[in-house]
């Protein structure tokens, strides 16, 4: 019983850091795209370039989860 309890808080351990890690990944990667956005379209500060970044964003987010999810099926 003690060891099932252990083995767990383990698990849940594991998978807290990995999603901490996972947030620290994807503000870095806000970071650089953000950066790269900038120094190509100007300012991303209004409505407009906001609304573009996040299509942006979006778009690679989807790209780079097909590429990962097809990735991973050939490995099963």
């Amino acid at each position: 019983m003690k060891t099932d309890i252990g083995k767990q808080v383990r698990e849940r351990i594991a998978a807290l850091l990995t999603a901490a890690f996972g947030l620290v990944a994807a503000l870095t990667w806000n970071g650089a795209i953000r950066t790269i956005f900038t120094r190509i379209f100007g300012t991303a500060e209004t409505v407009v370039g906001m609304l573009i970044y996040a299509v942006v964003v979006t778009i690679i987010a989807v790209i780079v989860t097909i590429i990962i999810a097809r990735s991973v099926a050939k490995q099963a």
